[in-house]
C-alpha cells in the first residue's frame, strides 16, 4: 500500500483551524497528492483560507534552472493569490506578510541531501514566523533515499552557508518534519510546530518501494535515479566538470572535454562496490558548463540503491579525475549561491579540511574516518528528531 503523505492526512482529517485560519504555503510544483493534485487547488476547493503560496528555489513550476537565477513574485494563475519567492533578495517570508497569517504550512520535496536548498528555506520560514509568533505546520513526505543512512561530514561553522545552514551531514537521513524539529532545537526557536506525519511508511523505505509517482521537484531532479547519486555528484558544481547539466541525465552524467574516459576505466570500475556501474560515454550538453561542447565522460548506472555511498562515490570521481588531469582540474571560483568570498566546493563540502584531503589524494578511509565523530554526536541528537522507525 502506498503511503498516506502529510498533506493527504490534511485533507482527509480537516481540522477546524485549517477554515478558521488565514494560511500561507510554501510550496512547490512537487506538493502534490499522491494522484497527482495540486496541493494550493486542493486546499482551496475544501474551503481552506488560503492567503498566499511562498516557493523555494526555481520557482514555484519549477521553471528556473541553475544557481542564483531567481525567480519574480507573482500571481498562481489559477488561485490568482500571490505567490512570494524566497530566493534571491528575499529569502523568507517578510513581517509585513506574515502579519496577514495565521498559520504557514511546508509541503516540499526534499531529496535528502543537505545542499538541496529547500531545508535552508523552510529553516529560514521557521526562524522567521518563531520572531513573529505564526505557528507552522509541515505536512511531512517520506525521504526519497530513507532514513536508515547517513553519510558525510558535518558542516563546520565558518561554512556554513544557504547550501549548508544547519549543523548536518551530506546525506541527512532526515524527513521535511524530523529537519524542522532539528532546526527548532539547534536555533532554540519559541514556535508552535506542529507536523503532520506521513502514515504507512517506514524509515528504511526508498522511494521506489513507496509506489508513489515521482514528480520532479527541481529542472534537474528528474527521477528518484538522479536523486540516489546528487549527495556526492553536487560535487561537481564546485568544478570545472559538467556535473551533466544542460543533458537530459543531469548528475548521472559527468565529465569535460579534456577527459578521455577509456584512460579512467579501470579507476571507475573500482567504484562498482558501492552498488552502480559507471559506464563511459561522450555527451554534449546544451547548456551551462561546457555548453556545445564535445566532453568525454561517464554515465551512472545504479544497479543497488541500497548498496550505493553517494557522497563517498562523488568524492572518489573527484580524485580520479585530479590524480588523471592535475593541470586540466580547477576548483570554480566564486559565487555560488550567495557566497561570494569562500570557495564553492568548501561551501558544497562544508569543510575545506576535507577539500584538503581530496586535493592530497588521501585515502579514502582517512577521509571516512576523518568526520566519524560529528557524525555519532549527529546520530545521537538526530534520535530526537526522528518521527518514523
Amino acid at each position: 500500500m502506498r503511503p498516506v503523505l502529510g498533506c493527504e492526512v490534511l485533507l482527509r482529517d480537516k481540522p477546524r483551524w485549517l477554515f478558521s485560519s488565514r494560511l500561507g504555503l510554501l510550496c512547490h510544483y512537487a506538493s502534490v497528492t499522491s494522484n497527482l493534485k495540486p496541493l494550493p487547488e486542493e486546499l482551496v476547493k475544501i474551503g481552506a483560507n488560503l492567503k498566499c503560496l511562498f516557493s523555494p528555489q526555481h520557482g514555484f513550476f519549477p521553471e528556473k534552472q541553475a544557481n542564483m537565477i531567481e525567480s519574480d513574485h507573482q500571481l498562481h494563475p489559477r488561485l490568482q493569490i500571490p505567490i512570494y519567492s524566497l530566493y534571491g533578495p528575499m529569502k523568507s517570508p517578510p513581517p509585513e506578510v506574515l502579519e496577514g497569517l495565521d498559520f504557514v504550512l511546508v509541503d516540499l520535496q526534499d531529496v535528502g541531501a543537505r545542499v538541496y536548498t529547500y531545508t535552508s528555506t523552510m529553516g529560514l520560514t521557521l526562524e522567521a514566523c518563531a520572531r513573529s509568533g505564526i505557528s507552522v505546520v509541515i505536512l511531512d513526505r517520506p525521504n526519497p533515499l530513507g532514513c536508515s543512512q547517513v553519510e558525510g561530514n558535518v558542516v563546520e561553522d565558518r561554512f556554513r552557508s544557504f547550501v549548508g545552514r544547519y549543523r548536518i551531514p551530506m546525506r541527512h537521513g532526515l524527513t521535511m518534519g524530523e529537519y524542522a524539529r532539528w532546526i527548532v532545537k539547534e536555533k532554540e526557536l519559541d514556535i508552535d510546530l506542529r507536523i503532520i506525519t506521513v502514515e504507512r511508511w517506514r524509515a528504511s523505505q526508498i522511494f521506489p518501494e513507496t509506489r508513489l509517482p515521482w514528480v520532479l521537484p527541481s529542472p534537474n531532479m528528474p527521477s528518484f535515479e538522479t536523486a540516489i547519486v546528487y549527495p556526492g555528484m553536487v560535487c561537481l558544481e564546485g568544478t570545472n566538470l559538467s556535473e551533466g547539466r544542460g543533458t537530459t541525465l543531469p548528475f548521472q552524467i559527468f565529465g569535460a572535454p579534456f577527459i578521455d574516459p577509456y584512460r579512467l576505466e579501470k579507476v571507475m570500475k573500482k567504484m562498482e562496490q558501492y552498488g552502480v556501474v559507471i559506464r563511459p560515454i561522450f555527451f554534449e550538453p546544451v547548456a551551462d558548463k561546457w555548453k556545445g561542447q564535445r566532453c568525454g565522460g561517464f554515465q551512472i548506472h545504479v544497479i543497488d540503491p541500497q548498496k550505493i555511498k553517494p557522497y563517498t562515490l562523488g568524492l572518489m570521481v573527484l580524485q580520479a579525475i585530479i590524480q588523471e588531469y592535475p593541470h586540466q582540474f580547477e576548483w570554480l571560483p566564486p559565487p555560488y549561491e550567495y557566497e561570494y568570498e569562500k570557495l564553492p566546493i568548501d561551501i558544497i563540502l562544508g569543510s575545506q579540511r576535507i577539500r584538503n584531503l581530496v586535493e592530497k589524494l588521501a585515502p579514502l578511509e582517512e577521509i571516512e574516518q576523518s568526520w566519524q565523530k560529528d557524525l555519532a554526536q549527529y546520530m545521537e541528537l538526530r534520535e530526537d528528531c526522528r518521527l518514523y522507525r
